[in-house]
């Protein structure tokens, strides 16, 4: 076998891991009515394929809490500006603002939504899928690559929702209730930026963070008021959605501007300990 071919049969694995483990946590929701229990088996099950075949590092675990808290804050700082803009405009308004709820909110969310998908997805994708990639080809081939195996990532884990279930009517592209079109648009979007997020800093916990503020803001944001987040926002038009994909595009362009920044500190570092 080529090494191309295991390169990118390894890649493909992280995408198959993420879609098993999503699948086996959507057959366990049908059987469950908690979503804390799905979630843990989501992230349990990620880990368990994952994680053996990589080291802390070579998934980015690195960082911690500092890579955590940057991508909250450039993805938070991102859709404050761009949704605070369309505010303005007169093309978003928003209701009244609970503070309780809105706190229960964010906390149930990012314990269900780091579980069920920030960890597991980013450990899979941006961590040992775009490791796989970077071993052999440059950035954007490895960008490229990782993304396109995030896009399957939906669909296959319906499939193995389906076997595991004995379901086969569940199998789709794009999970339920999503437009087949829009959908995948946004997560290419998605997929570049939280990529850009891992160069940024070189930890996947910026990742993370980006993946988690993306998700907590848009469920407030689009879908708060049927999720009883306490805070909701309304459109005055379907095309003020486009302020989603604007602010993880702005997003993207920060991380660009840290991960140069970041180059050139380690050159001028590099410079210095030869001189």
């Amino acid at each position: 076998m080529s090494k191309p071919v295991r390169v990118w049969g390894r890649a493909a694995f992280g995408a198959i891991a993420m879609g098993v483990a999503l699948g086996a946590a959507g057959a366990v929701s049908e059987r469950i009515g908690n979503r804390y229990v799905p979630a843990a088996v989501c992230a349990l099950v990620a880990v368990l394929l994952i994680r053996p075949l990589r080291r802390r590092t070579e998934l980015g675990l690195v960082q911690g809490l500092r890579g955590f808290g940057t991508g909250v804050a450039v993805t938070g700082g991102s859709a404050i500006a761009v949704l605070g803009l369309g505010t303005l405009a007169g093309w978003i308004s928003w209701g009244r603002f609970h503070l309780g709820d809105v706190l229960v909110f964010v906390i149930t969310n990012a314990v269900i939504a780091t579980l069920l998908e920030a960890f597991p997805e980013e450990i899979c994708l941006r961590g040992h899928t775009w490791t796989a990639l970077r071993s052999r080809y440059r950035g954007a081939i490895a960008a490229v690559g990782t993304t396109f195996l995030f896009l399957l990532v939906p669909g296959l884990s319906t499939v193995v929702q389906a076997i595991l279930t004995a379901s086969p009517d569940t199998i789709r592209l794009v999970p339920a209730g999503q437009d087949p079109v829009s959908y995948p648009i946004l997560l290419t979007i998605f997929g570049f930026t939280l990529i850009a997020a891992r160069q940024a800093t070189g930890s996947l916990w910026t990742s993370i963070g980006t993946h988690l503020t993306f998700l907590t803001v848009n469920r407030i944001s689009l879908d708060g008021a049927a999720r009883e987040a306490g805070w909701s926002a309304d459109l005055a038009s379907p095309d003020v959605l486009l302020l989603i994909p604007g602010y993880l595009l702005l997003a993207a362009i920060t991380y660009r501007i840290l991960g140069t920044s970041r180059y050139r500190r380690r050159l001028a570092g590099s410079s210095r300990s030869m001189a």
